[in-house]
């Protein structure tokens, strides 16, 4: 096993097929996946609003650093897929954006 990389994962994707209790359980949740509750989680923050046209899953995911940024995405899409079928809700277009948190360079204000 090689070096352990983080990685923080958004995957987005369209709500798709949604039943009518689904779409009223969303509903009824709205509030507790808004904008102000949006966190990088290795269990995964869903985010959508009333409209439930869009929705978007923020992950943080550890995988060896060779693997990369892809392996880091194919993990993270697999979670929300898992959540999503638990929850019984429909979706579609899953598209994913991956950042490796150890590799990113801060620039430092130098006074």
């Amino acid at each position: 096993m090689g070096t352990q990389h983080t990685y923080r994962v958004i995957v987005r994707g369209v709500w798709d097929g949604l039943t009518d209790e689904a779409r009223a359980r969303l509903l009824a949740e709205v509030d507790a996946h808004g904008l102000t509750e949006m966190r990088f989680t290795p269990e995964g923050s869903l985010s959508y609003d009333r409209a439930l046209k869009r929705f978007t899953y923020r992950f943080v995911v550890l995988s060896d650093a060779e693997d990369g940024e892809e392996m880091a995405v194919a993990l993270a899409e697999d979670r929300a897929e898992t959540a999503l079928k638990a929850l019984g809700c429909g979706h579609r277009d899953l598209r994913s954006t991956a950042t490796d948190m150890d590799a990113m360079k801060i620039n430092r204000k130098t006074r």
